[in-house]
């Protein structure tokens, strides 16, 4: 097992005022040479967004984008024609392809949004854009797999061989993972509480990038909330 820590204030800092941004890996105008991805893994931000505040439209193509609300509700509407909101315990999964525009909002006037979005470079390009939203098994206590690559899986799907759980825990639990796939690499991401593995401690917002590894021990403490990514780790190539 290889592995690397991705400490919580390690991270790029962005205060917009109505937004403020915790970057993984580089996006806008944080830029770190160090920290352009994990594998197919291009972004990870955690954003705190004000009330009344948002996104206005923008487009996206080629990206696999992936949305999980922690806190609040988020107002979103795009090109093909969705419009909706979406809260903590569920998830949205939009394959951008082709092309599409969307915005993304706080609707509230009284409570901010907090959430994690990720881009994951797919394995097809110029597909047909997609939308999804589902809500996630919440059960406690245990890792629910909340994305995969095939459409008759539990969660969603996107075009990649990645699969997400997530899991919250009210107590003190040690959890086995087993890599789904040969080869791809796991990004450990904390929302909340802490985890030892093989002796490295996560915080709140600590990672653990780690390759090489078939399969690993978690220990996970009381009122921990985890995030398993399981990715492939050799870039496509895409004409």
């Amino acid at each position: 097992m290889s592995f690397t820590l991705h400490k919580s204030e390690e991270r790029g800092h962005q205060n917009h005022g109505w937004l403020i941004a915790n970057h993984s890996f580089s996006f806008a105008s944080y830029q770190n040479t160090k920290r352009m991805h994990f594998g197919v893994l291009r972004v990870l931000n955690d954003d705190f967004v004000e009330k009344g505040m948002g996104f206005g439209t923008h487009p996206h193509s080629n990206m696999e984008i992936i949305t999980i609300p922690l806190s609040g509700e988020l107002q979103h509407k795009d090109s093909m024609g969705n419009f909706g909101s979406i809260k903590k315990g569920e998830i949205q999964v939009m394959s951008a392809g082709s092309g599409v525009e969307h915005s993304e909002f706080n609707g509230s006037l009284e409570d901010p949004v907090t959430m994690l979005q990720i881009w994951i470079i797919p394995n097809k390009m110029e597909v047909e854009p997609r939308y999804d939203q589902i809500s996630i098994n919440q059960s406690p206590n245990e890792l629910h797999q909340i994305l995969s690559p095939n459409p008759d899986d539990a969660g969603s799907w996107i075009h990649q061989d990645a699969w997400f759980h997530l899991g919250n825990f009210n107590k003190t639990s040690v959890v086995n993972y087993d890599v789904k796939k040969n080869g791809n690499g796991i990004f450990v991401f904390v929302i909340n509480g802490s985890v030892e593995i093989e002796s490295q401690v996560l915080n709140k917002r600590d990672a653990l990038a780690i390759t090489n590894v078939e399969n690993f021990e978690m220990k996970i403490s009381e009122n921990s909330e985890i995030l398993i990514m399981d990715i492939p780790m050799i870039l496509p190539k895409l004409n």
